[in-house]
């Protein structure tokens, strides 16, 4: 199986966002749910987080069992921090940082994310062209 080093795409901040993505609109993302798009060798999970009126995105491999699903996991919230929970094993992870909320070590890569007039953006630090909506994978 090939690692896929997510750190490359991370950026430090909004602020250091190289390009903005777009991923679809708004109207394609489930509420409180998500999709995921690709980008090379990247899986990226793009969540529509209604209930709170926010977008996440984190890669979708799961770095417990090495498995692409985090976009079919459940979000919510654990004392005030977004998270998402893999649907296999249930381990949540928060959707802001990162941080394995189990305890354990592991942890997801985040990306920023905005809504602009109904459409979605990811925000890499590299320059690609616009996800095609064959790109994005229900």
């Amino acid at each position: 199986m090939q690692k896929i080093d997510y750190s490359n795409y991370k950026p430090l901040d909004e602020q250091n966002v190289d390009n903005w993505i777009k991923v679809g609109t708004a109207e394609e993302f489930p509420e409180d749910g998500g999709l995921c798009f690709k980008h090379r060798e990247l899986q990226i999970a793009v969540f529509n987080f209604t209930n709170r009126n926010e977008w996440f995105a984190c890669q979708n491999l799961c770095p417990h069992k090495m498995q692409m699903i985090l976009s079919r996991g459940m979000i919510g919230s654990q004392q005030g921090e977004p998270k998402v929970a893999c649907p296999f094993h249930k381990k949540t992870f928060s959707l802001k940082t990162g941080e394995c909320l189990n305890g354990d070590e592991c942890r997801i890569t985040t990306f920023p994310v905005k809504e602009i007039d109904g459409e979605v953006y990811v925000g890499l630090m590299e320059h690609i062209e616009d996800i095609t909506p064959q790109d994005l994978v229900v």
